[in-house]
């Protein structure tokens, strides 16, 4: 069983214009393509009033996976429809032979409303998009932050967060394609009593996904908020978690100021040909980082 050690901690760095450089941002979704690494993530204006703080999804683009040069306009843009109009965010991205897919968070302020939603095209800067794929509903209130992966049967597996008995919780569902439509499965994670994931849990990343033994870097927190990155690791079909750790994997640094959240939030990894594992996460919801692991 793989176990992993925190090497290194970078902060990311972005090259951006107004209105970008005036946001704050989160969620970084990092993938290698074409000899390059390309980002996307949600960026937010600064605002106390909730009906100002309308996320869009923003690219870029890096030769070192820690400098990225950001595009001007947003990638994914709110509304018109109603499922997005007052945010997209949290993005996560799939690549196949038959394009680029995008689940989304979509957010509806006058409902209180999030969904899971899809953006589709040739590459991630002409995309479509596909409307509503998870709709929020009783038993799996404002689904978000997707995670999208394969099985060895050639079907997929969606993992996602969800809002219930006052908790953060994580759902599976699976689908013959990567754009569903999506059947609701037993999810094998649970909250642990007494440890650092005992109340909140949210989906992350997955390594080794093609293997035995597929490991995922997911978030999960105390009643009370406190976030950080765990790993967990399922059989290949995700029925059931083999191991576990009982430690944080990683914990966010101390505020930086007054009202500043305490949580460490994983997004996206990737893995290198000398096996490291390199993890890009978020801070206090607003600052961005990366971290290179070591296996063994």
């Amino acid at each position: 069983m793989n176990r992993f050690t925190v090497e290194k901690i970078e902060p990311l760095k972005l090259a951006s214009v107004p209105p970008l450089s005036a946001m704050y941002t989160l969620s970084p979704y990092v993938w290698r393509e074409e000899g390059q690494y390309t980002l996307l993530l949600r960026a937010v204006p600064h605002s106390a009033d909730p009906v100002e703080k309308i996320a869009r999804i923003y690219a870029g683009e890096s030769a070192d996976g820690l400098s990225f040069v950001m595009d001007v306009q947003p990638t994914l843009s709110p509304g018109p429809d109603a499922e997005d109009r007052d945010g997209c965010e949290d993005p996560t991205v799939v690549v196949t032979d038959g394009g680029t897919f995008v689940y989304y968070s979509g957010w509806n302020e006058a409902d209180k409303r999030g969904e899971l939603l899809l953006a589709a095209g040739p590459n991630h800067r002409h995309l479509q998009k596909r409307g509503v794929k998870l709709p929020s509903s009783p038993s799996y209130a404002n689904p978000k932050e997707a995670t999208v992966v394969q099985v060895p049967d050639g079907t997929w597996r969606l993992f996602f967060e969800y809002a219930a008995e006052g908790a953060s919780k994580i759902g599976l569902a699976s689908a013959p394609k990567v754009e569903g439509p999506w059947t609701m499965l037993e999810s094998p994670f649970a909250a642990r009593p007494d440890l650092w994931d005992s109340w909140h849990l949210s989906p992350g990343p997955i390594i080794d996904a093609d293997t035995p033994s597929p490991v995922m870097f997911y978030n999960g927190a105390t009643r009370d908020a406190k976030w950080r990155i765990g790993w967990a690791a399922f059989d290949p079909y995700y029925t059931k978690i083999a191991d576990r750790p009982n430690e944080p994997l990683i914990v966010p640094p101390p505020p930086r100021r007054a009202g500043e959240t305490d949580i460490a939030f994983a997004a996206s990894c990737l893995e290198r040909e000398n096996g490291e594992v390199h993890i890009y996460y978020s801070v206090a919801d607003q600052y961005l980082f990366h971290a290179a692991l070591s296996c063994g």
